[in-house]
């Protein structure tokens, strides 16, 4: 049904690593066309070179100066990049970096003025982007600056769901980050997004303890023991289905994974490391928490393997998928919750 077909916005990450190759073997195979309408944020140069590269010539955009004129049918660029195109693939530069953030900005615009359901963001190097903008600090803090809500990353994979209390902090500052509140803030954005935007309606959640063996009884550390148990006793005592803390090492086997709907790691490597090992290629990095959807492929950049025409699109494939059902679960979640009945305890876990 076309009139239900989400509209996915793309920013074509760093023109100078694989974005562009991966967005091409994407939408190559047009039965993506079904699920979504393309609207690539990006310039018909920038794809040329690539395409000629590429050795894929045979492939077509279907050119665009608006949004409005996308077609259903076909994979639309907007043309938006139009300046002399200096890019050498797998060298970035302060031109490539300014390059990938007006591609992103102008997806950002468009997100704004709900042109698009849904943006999906191929890498970029933010050294290259910092170069000009020094505020520029990510696409997760930029998206937060510009749209309301608190943002939670969220790994999804085929097999887990995982998000974290602390993302890119060191690792010796991260028991700064652990506090009750900040924990209880995560799981309940967790849980918030696990119904709304996956359509679990009671969502089990695996919580896991920041020290090895989740602290050994204050052994081997007391954070479970003076931030994490108690959270989650106040969780489960306002009825979440909420467990833990585990113990991280013997955490991700296929009955856990299968039990719980979503995880939440304490920090960076712990959750990110069992994600990446178990899931690359078909994992993707969701931003919940957001009045607006935005997904992305779990990998970087990747300079050095960039134009060599053997970059992996599964994971982007994935992103572009995720986007559109999410996108789809959240109206359906909207519409089934516009006219609730009146339900005086509704209130009472604010």
């Amino acid at each position: 049904n076309v009139m239900s077909k989400i509209k996915i916005g793309i920013s074509i990450g760093d023109p100078s690593g694989i974005g562009m190759e991966i967005i091409i073997k994407t939408f190559k195979d047009n039965r993506i066309l079904d699920f979504c309408t393309p609207i690539i944020f990006g310039s018909s140069k920038i794809s040329s070179l690539h395409r000629k590269i590429l050795k894929m010539q045979e492939f077509n955009f279907n050119l665009i100066k608006n949004i409005d004129d996308a077609s259903p049918k076909k994979t639309n660029l907007l043309n938006l990049l139009t300046d002399d195109i200096d890019i050498n693939l797998g060298d970035p530069s302060v031109k490539s970096g300014e390059l990938a953030f007006k591609s992103f900005k102008s997806a950002c615009l468009a997100l704004k003025e709900k042109k698009i359901d849904a943006l999906v963001t191929a890498p970029i190097h933010k050294s290259s982007i910092q170069e000009k903008l020094t505020d520029f600090i990510g696409h997760t803090e930029f998206l937060e600056k510009n749209f309301n809500g608190n943002s939670l990353m969220i790994m999804i994979s085929d097999i887990m769901k995982i998000a974290f209390v602390t993302g890119h902090v060191p690792l010796k500052k991260i028991e700064k980050y652990i506090s009750k509140e900040k924990i209880n803030d995560k799981i309940l954005a967790l849980e918030k997004s696990l119904k709304e935007d996956f359509g679990i309606n009671v969502p089990k959640i695996a919580v896991l303890g920041l020290n090895p063996h989740a602290g050994e009884d204050g052994l081997l550390g007391d954070e479970e023991k003076k931030y994490i148990i108690p959270t989650i006793k106040k969780l489960k005592s306002d009825g979440k289905l909420v467990f833990g803390p585990y113990s991280a090492d013997s955490f991700f086997v296929a009955k856990n994974l299968k039990n719980f709907d979503g995880i939440l790691a304490m920090y960076h490597d712990q959750g990110l490391i069992p994600f990446k090992s178990l899931s690359f290629t078909d994992g993707i990095n969701f931003t919940s928490g957001l009045d607006v959807i935005r997904t992305s492929p779990v990998h970087g950049t990747a300079f050095e393997i960039a134009g060599k025409g053997i970059a992996d699109e599964n994971s982007f494939r994935q992103a572009i998928f995720s986007a559109c059902k999410i996108a789809h679960k959240r109206k359906e979640f909207k519409h089934l919750n516009l006219n609730p009945l009146p339900f005086s305890s509704r209130k009472k876990n604010k």
